[in-house]
C-alpha cells in the first residue's frame, strides 16, 4: 500500500510517520511530501530513508492512502482531486469538519461514521481530547451541558511555536531580556493567553467554538450545550482540560471511575492522596488521555461530575488519531490483505 504524508515536515507530520512505524501501519511504500524548500531532504523514518519530494497534485493521485498535515486552503485545493482519483485521504486540518458530507471521527467514539468515505476529517486537538472521556460518559449517564477550560501547549501552533516558546525562555533566563512574540498574540514565556484562533461575534474564538461544533458532531448529540475557553500555556506539548458535566441520570465519582476504566483510550489517573492525576509530564508520548480529579459537583450535586483530562496533542490530538482512522477504513483493509 503506498503511504503518503503531506506536509511531512512539520510537527504533525513528522509524528504521522513515528505512529505510522509505532503501529506497524502496512505501508509497502512511503512517500513524503512538502514544500520546495525541503524538496531532496533525507530523512531517517521508521521505513528507511526517504527523500522528501515537492508536492505535486499528479503525484499524490497515485497513492493509496494520504495522510495530510497542511492547512485549511490547502486542503480544500487539493483533498477532493485526490478523492476523486481513488485516494483516501484523512485530513488533519479544520477544512471538512463541518461538512454534512464528510465524516468527523474519533475512532473509540464513533469508528462506524467512516462507512465506506473517502474523505475523513481528523477533529480539532482539544475535541479530540475530550470527547475520548466525554463519549463514555454520556454513554453510561447522560450529558446534559459540559463546561471545559482547555490548558492548551504550543505544540498546538506547530513546530513554530514550540520553537518561540524554547526560544523566548532563554532570552529571559538566560539573556535576561524580556520575551518577545511572533507566533503568539503576546508573548508565551511565563504567560498563559486566553487567545487562540479568531474572536468570533458571540465572543469566543473559533478554536472554543470548534469544541462546542465538533464535539456534538462526533457524538451525534446536536443539542449538546458546550462552552469552551481555549488557553495557550507555556508546556511543550499535552493539552490539559478541566471539564464539568452535568448529568441526566444520577452519578458518583466512583461510577465515573469504573466507566472509565473500561473505556478505549483513557487512562485513570485518579489518587490524588498519593499525588497521582493527570498531567502534561505524564501524558506526553502516550497514546491513551489521562482522567483523573473525578469529583462531585458542588453545582450540579448527584447529577454533576469535575474531572481533568490531559492527552497529547501531536497524537491524540492529531497523529495517531488520524493512523487510527486509516486502520478502521474498509477499502484500505482489504488492499492491506491483498
Amino acid at each position: 500500500m503506498q503511504v503518503g504524508v503531506i506536509g511531512a515536515t512539520g510537527a504533525v507530520g513528522k509524528e504521522l510517520v513515528e505512529v505510522l512505524g509505532r503501529r506497524r501501519f502496512p505501508v509497502t511504500k512511503l512517500r513524503l511530501f512538502a514544500s520546495g524548500r525541503s524538496a531532496g531532504t533525507r530523512v531517517k523514518t521508521p521505513f528507511g530513508e526517504i527523500t522528501i519530494e515537492e508536492f505535486r497534485p499528479e503525484a499524490a493521485r497515485d497513492l493509496d492512502l494520504a495522510l495530510l498535515a497542511v492547512s485549511g486552503d490547502f486542503a480544500k485545493q487539493h483533498a477532493p482531486g485526490m478523492v476523486a482519483a481513488g485516494v483516501t485521504v484523512v485530513d488533519n486540518s479544520s477544512a471538512f469538519r463541518l461538512d454534512d458530507n464528510v465524516p468527523l471521527v474519533v475512532p473509540e467514539v464513533n469508528a462506524a461514521a467512516i462507512g465506506n468515505a473517502k474523505l475523513i476529517a481528523n477533529p480539532n486537538c482539544t475535541t479530540a481530547i475530550a470527547v475520548v472521556a466525554l463519549a463514555p460518559l454520556h454513554r453510561a449517564f447522560g450529558l446534559k451541558r459540559v463546561i471545559v477550560s482547555s490548558y492548551q501547549a504550543t505544540s498546538g501552533a506547530g513546530a513554530e511555536g514550540m520553537a518561540e516558546l524554547e526560544r523566548e525562555t532563554k532570552r529571559v533566563l538566560v539573556e535576561g531580556e524580556k520575551a518577545r512574540n511572533e507566533v503568539f498574540a503576546h508573548p508565551i514565556a511565563f504567560n498563559v493567553i486566553p487567545h487562540i484562533d479568531s474572536f468570533q461575534p458571540n465572543g469566543y474564538t473559533r478554536e472554543e467554538m470548534k469544541v462546542t461544533w465538533e464535539t456534538r458532531k462526533i457524538m451525534g448529540v446536536p443539542d449538546l450545550l458546550i462552552s469552551c475557553t481555549a488557553v495557550r500555556i507555556p508546556t511543550m506539548r499535552v493539552h490539559a482540560e478541566a471539564i464539568t458535566i452535568e448529568t441526566e441520570k444520577p452519578v458518583t465519582p466512583h461510577a465515573a471511575r469504573e466507566v472509565l476504566r473500561q473505556a478505549a483510550g483513557v487512562k485513570v489517573v485518579d489518587d490524588p492522596a498519593q499525588k497521582l492525576y493527570p498531567m502534561p509530564l505524564t501524558a506526553t508520548g502516550q497514546d491513551d488521555c489521562e482522567v483523573g480529579r473525578i469529583r462531585q459537583s458542588l453545582v450540579f450535586g448527584d447529577h454533576g461530575l469535575d474531572l481533568f483530562v490531559c492527552g497529547d496533542q501531536l497524537l491524540k490530538g492529531a497523529a495517531l488519531n488520524a493512523v487510527q482512522i486509516a486502520e478502521r477504513v474498509p477499502g484500505l483493509g482489504a488492499k492491506a490483505a491483498a
